[in-house]
Order: structure tokens, then sequence, then C-alpha cells
């Protein structure tokens, strides 16, 4: 009996002293993050039979497990994708808004102060030192703008690293995944740190993406990124990077590869950090800096109409304040070919009528057969255009260019009509005389069909024989259904200076000045010109600071400024949805992770009574041991 009653203190005691190591363990794991409570399991060991009674021959322990709940840690791991997408968005979104606030306040301020000095120059048309600070004010606008759009640039550039960051800690995870998993094959398991380690970088993971765990019986995982591609399988891992963007190799494109074999993926619903952050570039940043572009081009062509409306202070018509709309340098980028085009089709993009603008992104598709071309907008409607010679119109506003070669079917290309004109925005004029403050007067006749155009061109020569002054006004008819079409001038009181001559459209130079003629009437029109100038003129001037107010943009809908302001106001309204989604989503993690820690956190509290327990335990096993050997001694003083 007393060689049983040591065994049975024996096993109480390691059985304690194991019960007690866990919980030491547990207990200096208390901040570990990541870490999983452990509990030892302790059962009875089998019973020995003496006579007709069994005995039990003490305990010992059954296995150590960590407390893990499969459901609580996917919940989790949800919440932290959600979480981390929706904090990555109204990171970034916060970011844009600040750059317009702050930053981008100066670009409306500045077209105010433009604004003003035309008012200014109104009250002295004549005045050298006020025409210099107009054109001063000019530059400053746009300066501003292009500063606006470097800090755009920026952003798209910092968005990209983060991009790339966030891949290559991906590429790092999925390494570690595939070392753990080869681990947990050869322990079967068993190793509670490694499953830990696992379980930690996995919850990091979905940080980044969203991930689907797959459980295999060696206890390792396999682990899906954004439900497109298996990211780690084994021991095998996947790697994940980025390549040039396409058509726009700024805007860096998310690719997945293992040995030679490489695939896109859409880099918008990977979800978490990484989905947030291309979804932030492609639908919020991308736009911002088209809308910017189109600003700039309404800026440039409202200004630069309204000088070939007027007459400079050398009596000419007045030239281009800021660069020409379709200028080589606010032409770039406006179109971009797909990479996998099989027909080598040159495009380019002519601006028709920046006030049909929508400060959209197209996608271009030809058709072989029956020969079609579809230009489909970023909300999706569709629009058929057509072939004019080399020229494909029917868009917002704006007209495509066949350049060279030609199309081959399927083949598409991304056009944006406003990229680039923000950083090519800049004043032209270099001096200030050449400001149009004086008007010029074109009178249609009454009878005119309404579907002629006239415009001066140039002034040629102040000096030529009657040439259209007050009161002695030219009229000018054209016939544009005659083959060729033809034109006649007739003097103040009506009479023909000449017989019918041809023109060959659109242009008309006679007696001294140049007109353009846009027409599609069957039958002749008329118009009156009156092209005096004198130095105290400011009429032209005064229409100029109407542009103001002027809804020029969006089909007559918003003014110059409106443009810019939108654009501020949809940002803003997209960091308090943001902000909203963001608290919303942290709470829903806080809530997971709080479930996760009540079943799988330590509770020091609770730990501290299983210490004072199996102490206890200890010492009672401890305790019988000395009572075992009391009885050996008596026993053995008994026989001596």
């Amino acid at each position: 009996m007393a060689m049983d009653l040591l065994s049975i203190a024996r096993t109480g005691v390691q059985a304690s002293q194991s019960q007690l190591a866990v919980t030491s363990n547990n207990i200096a794991n208390a901040n570990t993050e990541g870490y999983n409570r452990q509990v030892a399991s302790q059962a009875s060991l089998e019973s020995h039979q003496l006579g007709n009674e069994f005995y039990g021959t003490g305990t010992y322990i059954s296995d150590v497990k960590r407390v893990y709940n499969d459901y609580a840690t996917r919940e989790l791991r949800i919440g932290q994708t959600t979480s981390s997408e929706a904090n990555t968005t109204y990171s970034k979104v916060s970011e844009l808004d600040q750059l317009f606030s702050k930053i981008g306040s100066a670009v409306p301020t500045s077209l105010n102060n433009l604004f003003s000095g035309i008012n200014s120059l109104a009250d002295v048309p004549d005045d050298i030192g006020l025409r210099d600070s107009m054109l001063s004010n000019a530059t400053q606008l746009a300066n501003n703008v292009n500063q606006m759009q470097q800090n755009l640039d920026s952003q798209m550039s910092q968005t990209n690293d983060q991009i790339s960051a966030v891949t290559d800690r991906i590429n790092e995870i999925s390494s570690e995944l595939a070392n753990i998993n080869h681990e947990l094959v050869k322990s079967q398991g068993q190793d509670l740190q490694l499953l830990d380690k696992q379980d930690s970088l996995i919850l990091e993971l979905s940080e980044y993406a969203e991930v689907n765990v797959v459980p295999l019986d060696s206890g390792s995982k396999s682990v899906m990124l954004g439900g497109a591609f298996m990211l780690v399988s084994g021991e095998m891992s996947m790697q994940v990077g980025t390549s040039p963007g396409d058509p726009y190799a700024e805007e860096v494109n998310i690719t997945a590869s293992i040995g030679d074999k490489t695939l896109e993926l859409d880099g918008s619903k990977v979800g978490g950090q990484l989905g947030a952050l291309v979804d932030y570039r492609d639908n919020t940043l991308v736009p911002a800096q088209l809308e910017v572009g189109q600003f700039a081009l309404g800026i440039a062509d409202a200004f630069n109409q309204a000088q070939a409306a007027g007459i400079d202070l050398n009596g000419q018509v007045g030239g281009n304040l800021f660069t020409d709309i379709n200028d080589e340098s606010m032409q770039l980028g406006r179109v971009g070919a797909m990479s996998d085009n099989a027909g080598n089709a040159t495009l380019s993009v002519n601006i028709d009528d920046v006030g049909s603008l929508t400060g959209s992104s197209y996608q271009l598709t030809y058709t072989a057969s029956p020969a079609s071309y579809a230009l489909t907008d970023s909300n999706g409607s569709s629009t058929a255009l057509t072939l004019n010679g080399n020229t494909l119109e029917g868009a917002d506003g704006f007209s495509i260019e066949i350049e060279a070669g030609a199309f081959a079917n399927g083949d598409s290309f991304e056009i944006r009509p406003t990229n680039s004109a923000a950083s090519a925005l800049s004043v032209v004029m270099t001096d200030g005389k050449g400001i149009a403050a004086a008007g010029t007067t074109i009178t249609a006749d009454a009878a005119n069909s309404g579907d002629t155009e006239v415009r001066v061109v140039s002034i040629d020569n102040r000096n030529a024989a009657q040439f259209p002054t007050k009161g002695a006004e030219l009229s000018i008819t054209v016939d544009p259904s005659a083959v060729p079409p033809t034109f006649e001038v007739f003097n103040a009181e009506g009479t023909s200076l000449g017989a019918a001559a041809a023109y060959t459209p659109p242009n008309i130079s006679t007696n001294g000045f140049t007109i353009e003629v846009h027409s599609t009437a069957t039958t002749q029109d008329s118009f009156t010109f009156d092209l005096s100038f004198a130095e105290g003129d400011n009429s032209n001037l005064v229409n100029m600071a109407q542009l103001n107010e002027a809804k020029l943009m969006n089909s007559g809908k918003t003014t110059l400024n409106d443009v810019f302001e939108n654009t501020k106001l949809d940002i803003g309204g997209k960091t308090k949805s943001a902000e909203i989604a963001a608290s919303s989503a942290s709470a829903i993690y806080d809530q997971a992770y709080s479930r996760v820690q009540s079943e799988s956190g330590v509770n020091l509290d609770e730990e501290a009574a299983n210490l004072m327990r199996f102490q206890q335990s200890y010492q009672a096993s401890a305790r019988i041991m000395t009572t075992a050997t009391e009885i050996f001694d008596t026993l053995f003083s008994s026989l001596r």
C-alpha cells in the first residue's frame, strides 16, 4: 500500500507541476499579441484490482490544448478586413480633402483675383500697369492650378508606393506561412506556438486583403487572398506584386505569380487595405484629377474665346491668354491604348466644346463586323460614334482623330479628354497690350437661318480701303450652298463692292480683315461688321468680367468656379461617409476582438486562482509522499 501511495503521490505532483507550468505560461504571455490561452486536460490512470475492489492509481495530463474558437476567429478576420479597408479609405480621402480645402483654396482665390483685375482694368482700359497686373493675376491662377495638379500627382505616387509596400508585406507573410505549414506537418499540428504564430500572421494578412482559410489535417492551412487566388497552398506560396498600369503606366496593377506564370488581379476586389488603396486611386483620385483638368480647360477656353471676341491695344484681334485647349501639351494623356490591342491605330482627342465636357473617362471599343465604335463612360452609358473621314464624332464635347494605322476587332482605348490639362495650363501672352479690352460688333441679319456662325480671325490692315468702322460698316453675305461657296461684300448703303466671289471654307479675307465661317445653311446669310477701335473702349472687358457668373460648364449647369468647388464638395462628402464607415467598422472589429479575447485571451484573475489551486494540489500530493514515507519508516522500525 505504501508503494501505491508513493506512485499515486508522484503522479499527482507531476500533474500539478504540469498544470502550474501551463498556468504560469498563460500568465507570462498575458500581454503577448496573438497568444491563445492554453489548458491542460487531466485524467485518471487505470484502476488496479485488489481482491474484490478496484483502487485508483493516480492521474496524468492527457493533453495540452489552446483555447480556440474557429468561428470567432473567422469573424475577427472579417472585422479586421472591413475595418482596415474603411480606415484606409478614410485616411486617404481625408488627405485629399485637406489638399482641396487648404492648398486648393488658392485656386478659386486666384480666379477671383483675376476677375478683380479685369474689373480694375475695365475702369481704365488703356492703363499699361493694370494690364500687366491682370497678366500677373492670370499667371498666378495658372501656377496654382499647376501646383494643385502636382499635389494630386504626389498623391498618386504615394498611393502606388503604399500599394507596393503592402504587396511586399503580403509576400513576406506568404513565405512565413508556407514555412510554418512545413513545420506543422512535421509536428502533426501539435506545436501550439506555431499555431498561434500561424493565426497571428493570417490575422495580419486579413488587414491587407480579404482572406479565406482552408484548414488541413496536418494543422497547416491554405490561404486564399480576396477569394480570387490561392496565396498559400500547403508548403507552397505565391507572390503578389505590381506591374505598370494598362493603359496608364502610373496606375500600377496588382499581379500574382508562381514560377513563370503571372496573372493580373482586380485590385479593387481584393478588399482590405490593398483594395481600399486601389479603389481610392481609381474612383476618387483619378476622377478628381480629371475634374481639375476640366476646370483648367474651362479657364483656358473661356478666356481665349473672350480674347478672340475683342480688339487689343495694338488694334488687332485678341490673341490667346492661356494655352490653347488643343495645344500639343494639353493633349498629352488623352488617349491610352490597351496593350493587348491587335490593331495599330494611333488616336488623338480634339476638344470641340468645353462646355459639353463631363470630366469623365471613357472606354472606346471597336467591333469589326459590322464596323462600329462604342464609347462607354464611367457610369456604363454607351454611345455609338460616327466615323466621318478620319474623325469619330458624337462624343460629349470632343472628337477622336485617327492619326495613323487601323483598328482590329476588339481593340479598346481609354479616353480621358481632360487629362493633363491642369499641368499644361500656362499664360502664353507676354505683353499686357495684347489684352483685348475693346469689343467688335458683329450683327446677324434678322432673316438669317441661324445655321451660320462667323467670327473675326484677324485684323490684317486697318488702313485698307473701306475697312469697316462706325458709320462705314460692311455687310458680308455668304452662300454656303453654292459650289464652291461664295461671299459678297456690301457697304453701309447696301451697295455691292463687287460680284460674289468664291472662298475656301472656313476663312474669308476681305477689306483688311479675315473672318471664319461655319455653316450648315442652305440659304444665304448676312452679317454686318463694325471693327472700329478706341483705346478707351472696355466693352470686351465687361463681357469678360461676366464669365465669373456665366454657366459655361457641364452643358450650361455650372460656372467655372463651380467645377472646382463641386469637386471639393464631392470629396468632402466622401470624407464624411468614409469617417462614418470607419467608425462603424471599428466598432464591429472591437466586438469581434472582445469575443475572441473572452474565449482565448488570458484572464489574470482566473489564472491567479488556478495558480493557487494547483499549488495547493501540488502541496497535497507532496504531503501524501511524506505520509507514505512515514508509514515505511514505522513499518521498518517495527521489524527491527
